[in-house]
């Protein structure tokens, strides 16, 4: 027990000094706002159990689990299936890698009403805490502009929340949000895990809201 914290002070004390300072459980609420404003999609892990606190578990959020990499191109999906409604993908900096190949197809097709918010910890939290990509330098801010994805923003600090809930609810096409947060657990939240229960009441939720 001493050893994993020290380990996570470790961790801590190296994201703090690489900016990565933002508590996700306050941080995650802030940006999201009004979270009924969205159907939403989320990555595996973190950013499922951040959603699923946030909603209540609620209908019109799908939470994934063992489909790291899909959450983007779902998000993509939604969006052009119900322009009439704003759609929010939450995921990790982890789930995020594994489909960074998503970006440049988003860029192209650029649905308006979608939001990506990539929560971004530097770290594998799903398998040991390992620094991640972006840990050791990789900036998917910058990925997603290249991509050609043209509202992007980067969150560090709690002075960015308020606009940045702005952000996601504003502009003509896509838009891309880098939010920065330290590597702590995410919020201990018994999700409902039985994946036809969870399709069958986002898609009651999804054709419903018309």
């Amino acid at each position: 027990m001493q050893e994993m914290q020290t380990a996570a002070a470790r961790r801590a004390a190296e994201a703090a000094a690489a900016g990565y300072v933002l508590d996700r459980l306050e941080a995650v609420p802030r940006l999201v706002g009004r979270h009924e404003d969205f159907l939403i999609v989320t990555g595996l892990a973190g950013t499922a159990r951040d959603i699923a606190r946030l909603t209540g578990d609620g209908a019109h959020a799908y939470l994934l689990g063992g489909a790291m990499g899909a959450a983007c191109m779902m998000g993509l999906g939604l969006a052009l299936a119900r322009p009439d409604r704003r759609v929010l993908v939450l995921t990790g900096d982890g789930e995020l890698l594994m489909s960074l190949g998503a970006l440049a197809t988003i860029a192209v097709m650029n649905p308006p009403n979608l939001a990506i918010v990539c929560v971004d910890n530097g770290h594998y939290g799903e398998t040991g805490w390992q620094r991640s990509h972006t840990g050791l330098g990789v900036d998917l801010e910058r990925i997603a502009a290249g991509a050609g994805i043209r509202a992007t923003r980067t969150i560090a600090d709690a002075s960015g929340l308020e606009e940045g809930s702005r952000f996601i609810r504003e502009g003509n096409g896509t838009c891309f949000v880098l939010l920065r947060v330290a590597p702590t657990e995410p919020p201990a939240y018994k999700r409902n895990l039985d994946a036809s229960a969870c399709r069958d009441r986002f898609r009651a939720a999804l054709l419903g809201a018309r």
